[in-house]
C-alpha cells in the first residue's frame, strides 16, 4: 500500500490534550507510539474505498503493531477495531470514563462500513 494517510485528529491539538488530560485523571500512565499528535498516521480507515479490505487490515495490523504496549487507548471508533485487527487490547476512551470494556464489535471493514452507511440513513 503506497499511499499514506495521516490521522484526520492530526492537526487538533486540543483534541490531543484534551484526551491526555483525561487520561492522566484516570492515573493512566501515558507511555506514546513513534508516530503520534502532529505526527500520527491513519489507522487505515481512511483507505476504505480505495484498496481491499485485505489492504486496509494489513495497514490496520501494521499501524496497531506500532503501539508500544497491549494496551491501547484510543477515541476514535476505527481505530478500535484497527488496535483489535492488529492483536491489541483497544480502550475507547468513552469506555474508559464510564469504566465499560471496549468490545471491537464489528471489525471487517466492509461489513463496518455497512453499519455505519445503514446508521446514517436511518438517522
Amino acid at each position: 500500500m503506497p499511499r499514506v494517510f495521516v490521522c484526520p485528529t492530526r492537526t487538533e491539538a486540543r483534541v490531543h490534550d484534551a484526551v491526555r488530560t483525561l487520561v492522566a485523571r484516570m492515573n493512566i500512565v501515558v507511555v506514546e507510539p513513534q508516530h503520534t499528535r502532529t505526527h500520527a498516521v491513519c489507522c487505515g480507515d481512511s483507505f476504505f474505498g480505495l484498496v481491499t479490505d485485505a489492504e486496509i487490515k494489513e495497514q490496520m495490523a501494521r499501524r496497531a503493531g506500532e503501539m508500544p504496549r497491549r494496551d491501547v487507548v484510543v477515541y476514535c471508533v476505527s481505530c478500535v477495531k484497527s488496535m483489535h485487527i492488529g492483536g491489541r487490547s483497544p480502550r475507547y476512551l468513552v469506555d474508559l470514563l464510564f469504566g465499560e470494556a471496549t468490545s471491537a464489535g464489528t471489525f471487517e471493514p466492509a461489513a463496518w462500513h455497512a453499519e455505519l452507511d445503514a446508521f446514517i440513513a436511518a438517522h
